[in-house]
């Protein structure tokens, strides 16, 4: 199938995104991809986010918008009612924010990259995101990843974010299968964890693809600073992480039967070392191959390790 023939599902949370909608919609319908459904939860907007979107049906010249209601139970479960929203039919799916601003050729990168790979292998695409304030001005971008996308680096790490994966047919019917089973701490990681784990293929591009728009009351999350970088490691020695970890590997138990043999494997020793002693941790950890993308992330990973911390 030509390129341009692939008909894309854009998934979108929203919940009072009135201020910034209407930007973000503008950056979609500007995407150099022709085919494109908007799909659109909304988990309870008061403000006039509703009003905006339903103006903009009539001007989506891609293909359709269709709104629906969402579960109201936070982010995560939104964007998993989409995922297993059988109505949603496409040969590719996107996550979307509500606030940010996407590049142009977004989609199309992804596409491109796609058109490779057998229409059987699940497949991922991710990128790197610039970061913006509320008001637009970029200020700087992601951390940039340089070692390959794998199920070791998905055990202890999400590398990209949910506003920048795009996922063909068979990467989403297998996420469907699995989160139908299992909540997941965030779609994003969960994708990366489950197209990796079963044997798809997962792209990092190294290019900023997506403007994240970083808000006045979490400019701590702005990957670019040392303060943020701070903030990351605070939660992992806190145990925050760990938490996580037990979600991660409880989804992953109940899908199983979904991994391959080698990430069966991983995922044991991976879990085995999370109890015992200093030996029998460090032991297990080296074992099972898992890494973060940098020397920093790793060294962390090592000492929360240890500590019982992950």
């Amino acid at each position: 199938m030509d390129r341009a023939d692939l008909r894309v599902a854009i998934l979108m949370g929203t919940k009072d995104g009135a201020a910034f909608v209407d930007e973000q919609l503008q950056s979609l319908l500007a995407q150099s991809h022709p085919l494109i459904d908007l799909w659109i939860s909304d988990d309870g907007s008061v403000d006039g986010t509703l009003a905006i979107i339903e103006a903009w049906k009539s001007r989506w010249t891609k293909g359709l918008i269709t709104v629906v209601e969402g579960p109201r139970r936070g982010f995560a479960a939104n964007f998993r009612s989409m995922i297993l929203d059988r109505r949603i039919d496409a040969d590719c799916y996107a996550f979307s924010d509500q606030d940010d601003v996407w590049e142009p050729d977004r989609l199309e990168s992804a596409i491109r990259w796609m058109q490779a790979f057998g229409a059987e292998i699940p497949l991922m695409f991710c990128s790197r995101t610039a970061t913006m304030t509320e008001t637009g001005s970029l200020v700087g971008h992601s951390p940039l990843f340089r070692r390959p996308p794998s199920f070791r680096n998905a055990l202890v790490q999400s590398i990209g974010g949910g506003n920048t994966i795009l996922l063909n047919r068979a990467a989403r019917d297998l996420l469907s299968k699995a989160s139908a089973r299992s909540d997941f701490v965030s779609h994003d990681w969960w994708a990366y964890l489950i197209v990796t784990g079963a044997g798809g293929v997962a792209c990092y591009d190294p290019r900023p693809l997506v403007r994240y728009r970083q808000h006045a009351s979490n400019l701590v999350g702005a990957n670019v600073s040392w303060q943020a970088r701070v903030s990351r490691l605070g939660r992992l020695f806190k145990g925050e992480f760990a938490g996580w970890t037990d979600l991660n590997l409880a989804g992953l138990a109940v899908n199983r039967d979904l991994l391959t043999p080698e990430a069966a494997a991983c995922v044991d020793v991976f879990a085995s070392g999370r109890q015992g002693g200093l030996f029998r941790r460090l032991s297990a950890l080296r074992a099972s191959g898992v890494y973060r993308q940098t020397f920093a992330g790793t060294l962390g990973l090592y000492l929360a390790f240890v500590l019982g911390r992950i």
